[in-house]
Parts: C-alpha cells; structure tokens; sequence
C-alpha cells in the first residue's frame, strides 16, 4: 500500500476505534473519556506503524518525552527522528476536548509522513486527516478538488470571507484582523477540523499564533497544500518539520488568492516583522 493511502487507512482506522470508545464509554466522566481515547489511538497507531512501517522513525504526542527540544548533541539512538529518512508525525485524537463531549464532531485524528527528500519545504509527503464524527478521511491519495469560487467572486456575491477560529484559545489579534479584512470569525474545535474546513471551502482560511506542535498541523497542512491551498508561518515563511525542537507555534492556512492580504493584515495586528 503506496503512503498515501497507508496514511488514509491507519487514521480511518483509529478514527473509528475512537468513536467505538465513545460508544462504549459515554460522556458522564469526560477526564477517563479523554485519556482512554489518546491511548487507544496512540497505541492502535503505533501497533500498525510498527508492522508495516517498521523502519520508519514516529513522532507521536502521546510518546514520553515528545515536546522536548532536543540538542543537536543528543544521542541519536534516544532521538532516531532526527537522523531518520521518513518519520510518521502523529497526531492520535487532536480535539480532546470535543471528543469528549457529546454532538462535537470537531475532532481528529492526524497521520502525516516527513521525508528527508520531500520536494516541498514541509518535507510532508503524504498524510490523511480523519475526521471520525463526520464520517469522512481527507488524504493526499486522493485530495479534494480545489474550492472552485475565489474569494473575490464570493465577496462580490454578498458572502463575508470566513476566518476559523480556536473556540477556547483564539489569538489575542484576530479580532482586530477581522475587522479589518472584513471577515467573520467561525469558531471550531481542533486544528483539524479547522483546517479541514478550509480544504472543503467551509471558510475560507485559518489563523493560529499562541502554542502548537509539529503533530497539530502536519496532516492537515500535507492535505491543504497537495489540495492546492496557501500553508505557512504567520510571517509567511516555511512550516518545517522534524526539527529538534518539535514546538510550531503559529500557522496560516487559506485560499492562495487570499494568502498576501492576510500577510498583510497579519504583519499589522500581529506583531511579526
């Protein structure tokens, strides 16, 4: 099975072991709800990398250890990702919070696979994003057709540009970018769901600043750029992965015709150079 469609597979199948979890335990403890999801995930995920995939490196938000920021002296027999040709960079249950509560379909489970001798700046060559509650698997095997009406055709329709928004840990600025741009905000649950939501022209882009991790945008940004959308940092330069330090903390996803006025707006509210 060619990555692509490894990577539909493996997250299509922990997607539906989360939503058998949720079956099975119900909503009254939402704590024991949350923990068992990342472990049945995690662990479902890394079963199957290692009997298929088993010379490939794994970056996993679950794994002990995984946001260190590692030194460029450190044993690369602890740290094999670094020194790997290919590293998984798994995101098992991204959206705990709704996951655990009951109606949210905002959740996701993110498979990403890095590359050493990946064309793209991101180095990501393949990934799929689940999301389980909706009953639907974006991957780059087979990545949705690019959302058809610009954002100035919409606009001139009457229809507001649609910015995704964090439900509980927005950016300070976003308002103000808001405004400015003239867009309205939608708020969602995880970075997934928020990026799968511009991948299928639900919004139009998605702005984060303020703490993420390599495993929280991987996938979703793997699928966003093979479906022909704008991905980078807020500053507009390159998102990298597999780096030492596995902290990304910021992202913009969007239309590519949205893409320089956003940059634009973003260097004036946001404080980046």
């Amino acid at each position: 099975m060619i990555d692509g469609a490894f990577a539909r597979w493996l997250a299509a199948r922990a997607g539906q072991a989360l939503l058998d979890l949720r079956g099975e335990m119900g909503f009254t403890d939402q704590g024991a709800l949350k923990a068992a999801g990342d472990k049945v995930s995690h662990d479902l995920i890394r079963t199957e990398l290692a009997r298929w995939r088993p010379a490939d490196a794994v970056l996993s938000e679950e794994d002990e250890g995984s946001r260190m920021a590692w030194a460029a002296e450190v044993n690369t027999e602890v740290v094999s990702r670094l020194t790997a040709d290919r590293v998984w960079i798994i995101d098992p249950l991204d959206g705990t919070r709704e996951f655990s509560e009951e109606g949210r379909s905002d959740w996701a489970v993110h498979v990403a696979l890095w590359a050493r001798n990946g064309s793209t700046p991101h180095k990501l060559v393949g990934g799929a994003v689940a999301l389980p509650a909706q009953h639907r698997v974006l991957g780059t095997d087979q990545p949705p057709a690019y959302p058809p009406m610009t954002v100035e055709a919409a606009t001139a329709r009457g229809r507001t540009i649609r910015l995704a928004a964090s439900r509980s840990r927005p950016p300070v600025f976003l308002t103000d970018l808001a405004e400015d741009v003239g867009a309205e905000l939608v708020p969602m649950g995880s970075a997934g769901a928020k990026i799968a939501a511009v991948v299928t022209g639900e919004v139009d882009a998605y702005i984060h600043a303020g703490g993420q991790y390599e495993w929280d945008s991987a996938a979703p940004v793997a699928v966003a750029t093979a479906t022909g959308l704008h991905a980078s940092r807020i500053d507009g330069s390159a998102l990298k992965y597999n780096e030492a330090d596995p902290r990304l903390p910021d992202l913009l996803v969007c239309r590519k015709d949205l893409a320089s006025r956003l940059l634009a707006a973003l260097q004036r509210h946001s404080g980046v150079a």
